[in-house]
């Protein structure tokens, strides 16, 4: 009877722990870490985290603690729209920003405190408009932040009797997730002091009251003023991006500049004797190029002084990142460039050939290592002050993210959360393979191939091309939800980084300039071509899909090849003509195109997708989201199947209210699953012959 029962227990032990394919709807059960934050003394790392509501329409975020040295993380705040925790100096209290509802409705972020000793989060501010980007003064007993907040909002009967209609006069007037931009509205500095009993909030008072946004506030050492980022400009689109770096007094007054960029500053990072600044920036060049990669500049803080740059000798992107579908949906922020205690070096982020690592640059001679060189993006990271501690938030191919530990000088991190364990430990996830092939001129691309869970080399398997956006960007390895899900349906996906993608260097990612589609495209097919050469591909049933420049791609290949028997183009650009009048940013400089479409009337025609409309043959499906501003439906999508349609060809168009260009990384839960569900339910019908009567006209 033991026996029987020892045989029994053994195989209901095998077949749990049996290994399913991932579903789009495992997306509902996804959590993500959000902006981590250690203490400054090492020993917690406060983090936001970001899951799913109930009903699949929006996510919630709360904050949550895990001790550094391991051990089970623990919710600090019972609000569901909690993010941007900040540590008070000596780690006794945090700051963070919660939004509150009424009635059902978001009202502005406030910034509230809570005691790490104990007790409710407390509200600090009240403003009409909210509070953004708390930061602590070095003595803890203040708060910087930003708010757009002006004296006439006190005055509620008066906003509402503003007029709702919009006079238009920038070229730029409004901004893809956020509509339209008020620029009568400006971001400006505030200070709000801390009670050590916090027991209602406080009046907060207004440091700059000028024209012009201000952005990524610091304090002195000494706490005397506030350093701030601006641009100086009211229609910053004639030229090319420029930024200075000002100072105010912490009680107001004058403003002075300090430092001038010609180019954009992000990412402000004082050093420990408050002398330099360390800043991330891509230099303005002539000719203006597609593709600027960002460099690190480090500066005194004196008036007129002079950034130096310290990679410009390092051919890949600093600070930047891979590109995916499982980024944080929600409360997000960059991290900062972490300066050691002597100020000898800077660490920062460098995305290098699809891999996203942190690296320690010398701060005087530029001289750059690598700090940890995993297969994996670093996605957000911060210090102790002293350096001696570096949380790290990690996705890889198989994970989508979560905290690790880099300890002194240990080039291996140590994982402490596994927030998605519960779930990923169901799924059969096999990691991407990386290839290397020859394009047809000799240059090397690289990309990776996401196989079907129990893949077999002797099958032969449909294949979805799938094609990034930017074109500026990059896939690499970090978890991808749809690559996964399209392989667990039982397809090949090869996801290539062409000409044009970053984290190959300046010169590959510029030489599309003046070129785009094109070479890009050829180098695609290549990789296709380079697959069937391995004998498990299937060359009679090839699929194609994008988004965004991948979905130009997408509708330049079924212009320009029969080889795809279905194609799937999301958000998508049809006409560039037609978007450089619609697109929420300009194209004013000559970066693609060398002026106006009615000054290079020739090449916005000869490098439009819909100019050869006639001579698409493979069943189109167009994913659009309707408040889409960056790729506008007009100028791309709805282009495309009313020509499709005028030809009677095999075109349908599938519309997402409400969403924006970032449908598929932050749009609605239940809209990311619609979306899975179109492009694979509609490869399914041409590459394996499933019947879908969903997408037939009805009689």
């Amino acid at each position: 009877m033991r026996r029987i029962v020892l045989l029994l227990t053994l195989c209901f032990s095998a077949f749990s722990a049996e290994k399913r394919p991932i579903t789009e709807t495992d997306l509902y059960a996804f959590k993500w870490i959000a902006d981590p934050r250690i203490s400054p003394g090492g020993s917690e790392v406060a983090y936001t985290l970001v899951t799913v509501t109930p009903k699949h329409e929006n996510y919630a975020t709360s904050l949550w603690i895990v001790p550094s040295a391991g051990g089970a993380p623990r919710q600090i705040t019972n609000g569901t729209h909690d993010s941007s925790a900040r540590w008070s100096p000596d780690g006794s209290r945090l700051a963070f920003l919660r939004v509150n509802e009424n009635n059902g409705k978001p009202e502005p972020a406030q910034i509230y405190v809570l005691d790490m000793h104990g007790g409710e989060a407390r509200a600090l501010t009240d403003l009409p408009k909210g509070a953004a980007n708390p930061v602590w003064s070095p003595d803890g007993q203040s708060i910087a932040f930003l708010s757009s907040t002006e004296p006439a909002d006190f005055d509620k009967k008066k906003d509402d009797e503003k007029s709702d209609v919009r006079v238009i006069n920038r070229a730029v007037y409004r901004s893809n997730g956020t509509g339209y931009v008020d620029y009568e509205r400006k971001s400006h500095i505030y200070t709000v002091v801390v009670p050590a009993v916090l027991n209602a909030p406080v009046k907060a008072k207004q440091i700059t009251t000028d024209k012009f946004d201000e952005n990524s506030i610091k304090w002195a050492k000494d706490g005397s003023q506030l350093y701030f980022v601006t641009e100086r400009e009211a229609e910053t689109y004639y030229e090319q991006p420029h930024s200075d770096i000002y100072a105010v007094g912490a009680s107001g007054g004058e403003m002075h500049k300090l430092v001038s960029m010609d180019g954009p500053i992000r990412g402000m990072s004082l050093s420990p004797d408050g002398k330099r600044m360390a800043f991330l920036s891509s230099e303005n060049r002539k000719p203006v190029r597609m593709h600027g990669p960002p460099d690190l500049y480090v500066t005194d803080l004196h008036a007129g002084s002079k950034p130096q740059n310290l990679t410009s000798d390092y051919d890949y992107e600093i600070g930047g990142g891979i590109g995916g579908d499982q980024a944080p949906p929600r409360a997000a922020s960059p991290s900062l460039p972490c300066w050691s205690r002597d100020g000898r070096f800077v660490y920062v982020t460098s995305a290098e050939k699809a891999r996203n690592n942190l690296k320690r640059i010398d701060a005087r001679s530029g001289k750059l290592e690598a700090v940890t060189t995993g297969d994996w993006d670093v996605e957000a990271y911060s210090a102790t002050p002293d350096l001696s501690k570096t949380a790290l938030l990690i996705s890889t191919p198989t994970n989508i993210g979560d905290l690790y530990l880099l300890e002194g000088k240990s080039p291996n991190p140590v994982r402490i959360t596994k927030v998605n364990d519960e779930l990923f430990s169901q799924l059969d996830l096999p990691a991407p393979e990386e290839i290397w092939y020859k394009s047809f001129d000799g240059k090397m691309i690289e990309a990776l191939v996401q196989k079907p869970p129990q893949f077999d080399p002797a099958k032969k398997y449909p294949l979805i091309l799938n094609i990034h956006g930017g074109p500026n960007s990059t896939y690499g390895f970090n978890f991808f939800h749809e690559m996964q899900f399209m392989a667990a349906k039982g397809y090949v996906v090869l996801y290539p980084n062409p000409r044009g993608s970053t984290s190959f260097g300046e010169e590959f990612a510029n030489v599309i300039q003046y070129k785009y589609p094109g070479d890009d495209f050829k180098d695609l097919m290549a990789g296709v071509d380079f697959l069937i050469a391995k004998g498990y591909v299937d060359a009679g049933h090839l699929g194609v899909t994008g988004g965004s420049g991948g979905g130009v791609l997408t509708n330049w290949a079924v212009g320009h090849t029969d080889r795809f028997k279905a194609a799937v183009s999301m958000r998508s650009i049809a006409d560039w003509s037609g978007w450089w009048y619609t697109a929420d940013f300009t194209q004013f400089q000559p970066s693609w195109f060398k002026g106006a479409p009615w000054e290079a009337e020739a090449d916005y025609k000869e490098r439009s997708p819909i100019t050869y409309i006639r001579n698409v043959q493979t069943p189109l499906m167009l994913v659009e989201g309707e408040a889409d501003y960056r790729t506008p439906p007009t100028a791309g999508g709805e282009q495309m199947f009313r020509a499709l349609k005028y030809l009677k060809k095999t075109v349908v168009m599938v519309r997402f209210p409400g969403e924006s260009h970032e449908l598929s990384r932050s749009g609605q839960p239940k809209h990311r699953v619609e979306r899975l569900d179109h492009i694979v339910g509609w490869f399914d019908i041409y590459l394996q012959g499933k019947p879908n009567k969903v997408y037939e006209v009805s009689e």
